[in-house]
């Protein structure tokens, strides 16, 4: 093994210290099993040769009794050994899935546009699970078959070692084929793991994007892609297997040989009358019963390339720092009493300037808005202020101290969020608006579900508060599922509010009912608003246009209008399609009112 895997195996190890006292009964019991099965070896010429040769009368009332009571001890032993050991195993697996979760869950939202989800699922429980065989298989295995393998050499060296020496010549070869399959085994089961986290990919995609895939009729499409990928991961595991088992008939073919010698000397030696039958056939059952420890010792070998595969992907992972964190000595950032002040504040995403020189001072209290043609980096900018993406060069300031200065989690406290993008989870009304504050009363919670309008449809469900609602609110309409995320928020009562785009997916009814409750949720708060429909932040304190990462212009609604640039134009365009939309809905009105009467 080399360096570099010692280590990274020690490392798994490790994770052995908190179940210190379950792994010394494991070791007691399991030097009890080695030795009951050495002792049971040695036994073998004693009743050969004074049972049954010299036929002695107390050593036949003797050794009977003695072996049932010798493997009533054994099984009892191996049954501790077997239990404590697989507990310690599931336990440190356990422990490292708790830990490489816990450790995705601080990783920036960078760490996440890079990362497919599915890779991260097939870490976590598909390495995770190779890792917990690795680990359970060897540390229940390596050491029971290695200290029973150690006795029965003993009993074989000692009844009669010219015969051990004979049985060992084909050590050197076994050893050669071991090591050989386990380094093709270890290339095998990265691929194997590899080809898994696509397979954990294409699943993701397709379950997620289910309206998408029916929408556009590619069922069979995904169907065909899964089943490609699927067929890849299957020639894989087949290969996988195809290695891992060509260890034991090669070790059989070569103890065959060894004891092909044996059996033709050690009966050359009966018969010549240099050795007795007891100790030959005493020297033959340890043989024989050494055979199972050292094919248990070449498996776990086997074991051991795949867990260390496994455990390059997991612990790769788990050695990556969050690109952002709190900095040492961090402080509280306590609530904003002054301003927000974005200070040459630049931001490069994979070698494209995204946002560039940025100075803006959004005051307490106030409502700013900040409207732009698409990619002009709009979210961009309001994704910097809780620190999910980090500044390239400049500095936000809130209160005159710098956010990189601050501990995460005070800055986010104070921040409350509503996206275009509602996300909620698969549980109850309850849980998903007290998501930010889970000690929230049930009082509370109803009055921020009645501050955001939402309070009636609630109400209504089949169990209130208590209704499962669906993956991502599946069970619910837009306009509700975002006046939850808006309970959220106003239940959370953040000083800072970030709005991105609330209300851009509704339809113009939805929409009404949402930005009532919008307008409940900003009162009294320093509210970013980035708007689709630019007639929502009309009534803003301040507008700033963005264009290709710059602001461009600044002022009121009626400021802007007059100065004739990019606002008045983007204005202008959306209103003549709003008089569109609204054109084309007073249609379908009027044309359902004839249909209802009989026209």
């Amino acid at each position: 093994m080399e360096n570099k895997d010692l280590q990274m195996y020690l490392r798994l190890l490790a994770y052995l210290k908190p179940l210190w006292r379950r792994f010394l009964l494991a070791t007691g019991a399991m030097l009890m099993v080695s030795a009951i099965t050495a002792l049971l070896a040695y036994l073998v010429k004693p009743v050969l040769d004074d049972v049954f040769f010299a036929k002695r009368l107390n050593m036949l009332y003797l050794l009977p009794p003695l072996v049932v009571i010798l493997y009533f001890v054994k099984g009892v032993m191996t049954y501790t050994h077997q239990y404590q050991m697989s507990y310690i195993g599931n336990g440190i697996v356990n422990r490292l899935r708790d830990e490489l979760f816990e450790h995705i869950q601080r990783q920036p939202l960078g760490f996440f546009d890079r990362q497919p989800t599915g890779e991260l699922m097939s870490r976590i429980s598909y390495d995770v699970n190779q890792l917990q065989s690795a680990v359970t298989q060897v540390v229940t295995g390596f050491f029971k078959d290695l200290f029973t393998a150690a006795g029965l050499i003993a009993i074989i060296v000692y009844r009669e070692w010219r015969l051990a020496l004979m049985a060992l010549v084909a050590f050197p070869l076994a050893v050669i084929v071991i090591v050989r399959v386990g380094r093709r085994l270890r290339r095998i089961s990265v691929k194997t793991q590899e080809s898994m986290a696509r397979l954990y990919t294409i699943l993701q995609e397709s379950i997620t994007g289910q309206r998408i895939v029916k929408a556009f009729v590619r069922e069979d499409f995904e169907s065909a892609r899964f089943a490609r990928q699927n067929l890849d991961y299957f020639h894989t595991r087949v290969r996988q297997t195809a290695t891992r088992e060509l260890t034991p008939p090669v070790m059989e073919l070569l103890g065959a040989l060894g004891m092909a010698g044996i059996i033709f000397y050690g009966g050359y030696n009966v018969i010549m009358g240099v050795s007795t039958p007891g100790t030959f056939f005493s020297f033959l059952a340890a043989l024989l019963m050494l055979y199972q420890p050292v094919k248990g010792l070449s498996s776990v070998h086997n074991s051991v390339q795949e867990g260390l595969a496994a455990a390059q992907r997991v612990f790769g992972l788990l050695d990556l720092e969050p690109a952002i964190q709190d900095r040492p000595g961090a402080r509280t950032l306590p609530p904003i009493s002054r301003d927000i002040v974005y200070q040459d504040v630049s931001f490069t995403y994979d070698s494209r300037e995204v946002l560039e020189q940025i100075n803006l001072t959004v005051r307490r209290g106030e409502m700013l808005a900040i409207v732009g043609p698409s990619g002009a980096g709009k979210t961009t900018l309001l994704n910097l202020l809780p620190r999910f993406y980090e500044v390239s060069r400049g500095a936000i300031l809130i209160d005159g101290q710098d956010l990189r200065e601050v501990s995460l989690a005070s800055l986010r406290g104070q921040i409350g969020l509503v996206t275009q993008q509602t996300i909620l989870f698969d549980d109850t009304v309850r849980y998903n608006v007290a998501y930010g504050r889970t000690d929230a009363r049930e009082e509370e919670i109803i009055a921020a579900l009645q501050a955001a309008y939402a309070w009636d449809f609630v109400d209504n469900l089949p169990e209130g508060l208590d209704t499962m609602i669906g993956e991502q609110g599946v069970r619910l309409s837009g306009g509700e599922r975002q006046r939850l995320a808006i309970a959220r928020a106003l239940l959370k009562d953040p000083p800072i509010l970030i709005l991105d785009e609330a209300t851009s997916s509704l339809d113009s009814e939805a929409e009404r009912e949402v930005q009532q409750a919008l307008d409940r949720l900003i009162k009294g708060r320093t509210t970013l608003v980035i708007a689709h429909r630019l007639s929502t932040v009309r009534n803003a304190d301040r507008i700033i246009v963005l264009a290709d990462g710059r602001i461009v212009e600044t002022g009121s609604h009626p400021e802007l209008m007059q100065q004739d640039g990019l606002y008045k134009r983007l204005y202008e365009m959306q209103f003549r399609e709003e008089e569109v939309e609204e054109a084309e809905e007073d249609l379908h009105e009027e044309a359902e009112k004839l249909r209802k009467a009989g026209y």
